[in-house]
């Protein structure tokens, strides 16, 4: 039997089984080495997990969760909700705006999607409930604020992306400013619209922490600091993403225990083993996804797929369109990086033909993915607030369904437009 139709049929059956994701990937290569007539030995598949891994960019993965492991901890989320307060804690919904404006914060800080609900939503949601906002908006809205978590930078997946993709990862962190911005306007705008028709008060200024702007922007500067050390270092040439990398986790640390004081010595061990669990389940999936791709890329598959998508049509825009819901529709079942390494070389040849940056394609992937993370069954960020709430998976994913049509609004247009992506990156001299 031919490797490709072992590779797909015993992935999607393994996909069915609901087991992790590394697993159907290992496991349906090796059968398909294992059972097909290609002479290929098996040791190889371990071979392919090893040259996947060995990458000096992706150190930066284990540092970047570190470092924002440290900063979930450390009392980060807290001082950005004081200064979120500030700026519009006395709108009418004003705690739904303060969600969504720390959470954007926190997301620069951590580059994890999970983190930023769970740090940010863990106090949002339960002040939210404590104001009289419905629960499941409350809790549909920390994770629609999970978005941004791998669109601002420092991210985890785009460091992914770069590495497959031979592409700048100064250029990837970057392009995910205008973005990350859009994506929060439109979830501001549909909380105002949300809202208008909700009894729901402006907070009264004894109920907003009594705190001037200029003093909680000031007790959140060490916070607010540490995209401007990790990308000022990438763009002055002083460090590489990984020596940022590195260099945040220093400086969290210090901020954490000295300067914030959140975090005692004795902590760390419970810190580093929660960081090393997060950096073990995505490591396994990027060695598990090199060796599955690598066998697509030996069974070419991806030519295949992009002939057949080139066939349908050679309209630029419903290329991109067909793309972007394939993202989708594959980030319902599949983690962010394993999809990343899945679909970058099926869709980076297309890409190529049709004359699409693959940097503003990295990010459009990223973005996708990010907007998947609101739709079950997957729907990473909704598990996180259902788990926070109490509430059902269910009915926080329908309570997202608003935020999903302005989320898919913007990637969609930002898709469609790719110059958006790229304005700052070229802005500032970046190789695009």
């Amino acid at each position: 039997m031919e490797a490709s139709v072992i590779l797909i049929v015993s992935f999607f059956v393994l996909l069915a089984l609901n087991l992790p994701i590394a697993v159907c990937m290992g496991l349906s290569t090796f059968l398909a080495i294992l059972l097909s007539d290609i002479t290929v030995p098996p040791v190889l598949m371990a071979q392919r997990v090893f040259a996947t891994l060995d990458s000096f960019p992706f150190m930066a993965v284990p540092f970047f969760i570190l470092s924002g492991t440290l900063m979930e901890h450390g009392g980060m989320s807290r001082r950005l909700i004081d200064l979120a307060k500030c700026i519009v804690g006395r709108l009418v919904g004003g705690l739904a705006y303060i969600t969504i404006i720390a959470s954007a914060f926190f997301g620069a800080l951590t580059g994890s999607a999970a983190a930023t609900v769970a740090a940010i939503g863990g106090i949002m949601i339960p002040s939210m409930k404590k104001e009289g906002y419905p629960h499941d908006f409350s809790a549909a809205t920390a994770a629609a604020g999970g978005t941004f978590g791998v669109v601002f930078p420092p991210s985890v997946p785009m460091v992914t992306y770069a590495v497959i993709a031979n592409v700048s990862v100064g250029s990837m962190f970057m392009g995910g400013f205008v973005p990350g911005f859009l994506l929060a306007i439109s979830i501001l705008i549909t909380i105002h619209i949300m809202t208008r028709k909700m009894t729901i008060a402006p907070q009264e200024e004894k109920e907003v922490e009594k705190i001037t702007l200029g003093k909680a922007f000031v007790r959140s500067t060490g916070a607010l600091m540490m995209p401007v050390i990790i990308l000022g270092g990438i763009y002055s040439g002083f460090s590489t993403p990984t020596e940022a990398a590195a260099i945040a986790v220093i400086y969290s640390l210090i901020m954490a225990i000295y300067g914030y004081r959140e975090i005692k010595w004795k902590d760390m061990p419970n810190i580093f083993v929660i960081a090393g669990r997060t950096t073990a389940m995505i490591m396994i999936i990027v060695g598990m996804s090199g060796a599955f791709s690598w066998l697509l890329t030996n069974q070419r598959i991806p030519d295949l797929i992009a002939n057949s998508i080139l066939g349908l049509t050679t309209n630029f825009y419903m290329i991109i369109f067909i793309a972007v819901a394939l993202m989708l529709i594959a980030g319902m079942v599949i983690e962010t990086n394993a999809l990343i390494l899945m679909l970058a070389p099926i869709f980076l040849p297309i890409m190529a033909q049709i004359g699409y940056n693959p940097i503003a394609f990295g990010l459009v992937m990223v973005i996708t993915t990010a907007v998947g993370k609101l739709i079950p069954p997957m729907a990473l960020n909704v598990m996180v607030a259902s788990s926070i709430s109490g509430l059902s998976i269910e009915a926080i994913a329908k309570r997202c369904i608003p935020y999903l049509v302005g989320l898919i609004f913007v990637t969609l247009i930002v898709s469609f437009f790719p110059e958006i992506l790229l304005f700052l990156p070229r802005l500032v001299g970046l190789p695009v």
